[in-house]
């Protein structure tokens, strides 16, 4: 749970033409993580074609299943094997003529839906023209005398308009009204030029455009319309019975079709990291996690009974940066991993903070909100999310909860500390004890942080560092005699000479340190050495004093309660009880959003800065969809 599973490096040799199922076997055990082979003497990618006739393969079954309305579901067999190269062709080339049928049915299925979308906004126009009861064909004549219109104004200019027409000669007669607009004809005199276009444009006359369909008889138009609406379903009919043609021509070898680029599947998806080879031969190369390498060669044997040969190693010191991270999780934990997540992925060997951070995380929440009733209110809202937000629920209602348990031990209900005895006490009943605690968390939490730092330089084999360097051993004595010094000269005990030789000599072990690893020249490495030893130092107790945000927001919580007290005594009774709801509301909408978000920072700048590189690389095995076999 602290950290990545052991990983060995498996380097697999294949007779080309096994490679289809050699990937298939591995992609069953689901616990081998395929990397580029790093042989000089392997200059093919024998799988490179396989991969792109697969590609083109699956592309092209998306497009019938997605747009020929075909379905598949995947049951693969599990003594199946993994078409070759020959077969994935043929199956490319039976899924192109397919699609050539598939691809007719569906444009006319496009077809009768455009001209569909088209009869209906035809319908629409009709049923506010017909209102006319006029044959629009000579009403809208270009050659004739009179100068007839269709079109829409906004009802509020509909009276100014009529006014100003009429002293044009014009008459506006409305026939339908829908939305803050009229719906009307503008008629009178033909003349030359622009006539009333500019008194309409003035209004927010907008022309109706009349199809052509429509452009004669209401009963034409009518009949017209009855008529397409007929041969759009006859069209749909047809098309119907052309899919269901489909179905039972190509349904059953479809399916047997995803089933068979499902097995390729694993291939492909190596192909893309680096299957390398020369001639016949086809390598694998990729990360197997220490437990599964004896099981997987006993696969391997029962399957190509000799025809492979296997050579494990451990991750050399150079690579560690590339090895995967292969982490597992209890069922409780893994909610709090997107958080994590979101700092990145730790480098194999590294120390895994995901349980630091829940425990972390939940006990600083609670301290600096910590009410039993607000607590409650924050488990009942998280209860209730759902579906992409299942894991914050879990957050959500162990937040509250350790919110409630601290509520308890500062004796606050709603922001009440009357209602129940505090286990412990009030933040606001000693502040100053609240940021002794506060200060005292901090120096354990920055203590343990160097240590964990030092684990990881240790792990990847740097001594030096994880004895001098400031983020490790030599920070950590320098850190806690500077502290013991300091809180015993606080106490009037005085900085005794112990504390000052231990951070003296620490000191000097960083500034030495520092300068060896400097490489540049004597005086920008004696002012690069003065520079960052004073910024160890000062970062480790600057880290240490933010940790006084969470007496600071324990003491707010307490302050915020109190000020809507105030607001809501001077009030009368329904005031009053409105005033406490809404500024509890507040509190937990505002504060809580700010004390979750403080805790996070807590967690991040002054955690994982310290021991935390998130530049990982996540264990990712080749899988079988839908198998659901892990190598966790």
């Amino acid at each position: 749970m602290f950290r990545a599973q052991p990983l060995q490096h498996l380097t697999l040799w294949f007779l080309a033409s096994e490679a289809p199922d050699a990937a298939l076997l591995l992609a069953q055990h689901g616990v081998f993580n395929p990397v580029a082979a790093e042989d000089a003497a392997l200059p093919d990618n024998p799988a490179a074609a396989y991969r792109e006739v697969y590609l083109e393969a699956e592309a092209r079954l998306a497009r019938i299943l997605e747009q020929c309305g075909m379905t598949s579901e995947v049951a693969l067999p599990p003594d199946a094997a993994a078409p070759s190269l020959a077969e994935l062709t043929e199956i490319n080339d039976w899924l192109r003529e397919v699609w050539q049928v598939c691809s007719r049915c569906w444009e006319t299925q496009l077809r009768v839906d455009e001209e569909r979308k088209r009869l209906t906004a035809l319908k629409e126009t009709y049923a506010r023209l017909k209102r006319l009861n006029l044959d629009l064909s000579r009403l809208l004549r270009r050659d004739s005398l009179l100068d007839a219109r269709l079109g829409q104004v906004p009802a509020a200019n509909v009276k100014r308009l009529q006014e100003a027409l009429a002293l044009a000669g014009y008459v506006l007669s409305p026939f339908d009204q829908a939305e803050g607009q009229v719906f009307a004809v503008v008629a009178g005199p033909r003349r030359e030029g622009e006539g009333i276009a500019g008194l309409l444009s003035q209004a927010g006359w907008r022309e109706l455009p009349v199809p052509p369909e429509l452009q004669t008889h209401p009963d034409a138009a009518r009949e017209y319309i009855e008529a397409e609406e007929k041969r759009l379903e006859a069209a749909a009919g047809a098309h119907c019975q052309e899919r269901e043609h489909n179905f039972a021509q190509f349904g059953t070898r479809v399916q047997e079709t995803a089933i068979r680029l499902a097995l390729a599947r694993p291939l492909a998806e190596a192909a893309a990291t680096g299957v390398r080879g020369r001639r016949h031969l086809a390598v694998f190369a990729g990360w197997v996690p220490r437990r599964s390498v004896e099981a997987l060669q006993q696969a391997l044997e029962a399957r190509f009974h000799g025809r492979y040969w296997l050579v494990a190693r451990e991750p050399r010191p150079d690579e560690l940066d590339r090895v995967p991270s292969l982490l597992t999780y209890p069922a409780w934990l893994r909610p709090f991993l997107p958080l994590v997540r979101s700092y990145g992925v730790p480098r194999y060997g590294e120390f895994d903070p995901t349980l630091l951070f829940a425990v972390s995380y939940v006990l600083l929440f609670g301290a600096m909100f910590g009410d039993v009733g607000h607590g409650a209110v924050i488990m009942l809202l998280a209860s209730l999310l759902h579906g992409r937000l299942n894991w914050l629920r879990v957050v959500g209602m162990t937040a509250g909860a350790a919110s409630v348990a601290f509520g308890f031990l500062y004796g606050s209900v709603f922001g009440y500390e009357d209602l129940i005895h505090p286990l412990w006490q009030s933040p606001l009943h000693d502040p100053v004890r609240m940021l002794a605690i506060a200060v005292a968390a901090g120096v354990g939490f920055i203590s343990l942080t160097l240590l964990i730092n030092t684990y990881n330089l240790l792990n990847v084999g740097r001594l030096l560092d994880a004895l001098l360097g400031g983020g490790a051993l030599a920070g950590l004595a320098l850190y806690l005699a500077s502290v013991h010094g300091l809180y015993r000269l606080a106490t009037g005990e005085g900085f005794d000479t112990a504390n000052a030789l231990v951070a003296v000599a620490a000191l000097g072990l960083i500034a030495a340190h520092t300068w060896l690893e400097s490489r540049v020249a004597v005086g920008e490495r004696l002012l690069v050495t003065v520079i960052e030893t004073l910024e160890t130092g000062i970062n480790l107790f600057a880290n240490t004093l933010s940790f006084l945000r969470v007496a600071a927001f324990s003491l707010n919580h307490v302050a915020l309660a109190m000020a809507i007290f105030t607001l809501a005594a001077g009030l009368s009774t329904a005031g009053h009880w409105l005033t406490v709801v809404l500024g509890n509301v507040v509190i937990i909408v505002l504060e809580g959003g700010i004390v979750a978000i403080q805790a996070l920072r807590l967690m991040y700048y002054e955690g994982f800065s310290r021991f935390f590189s998130g530049s990982g690389v996540e264990f990712s095995p080749l899988r079988l969809a839908g198998t659901g076999r892990s190598a966790g």
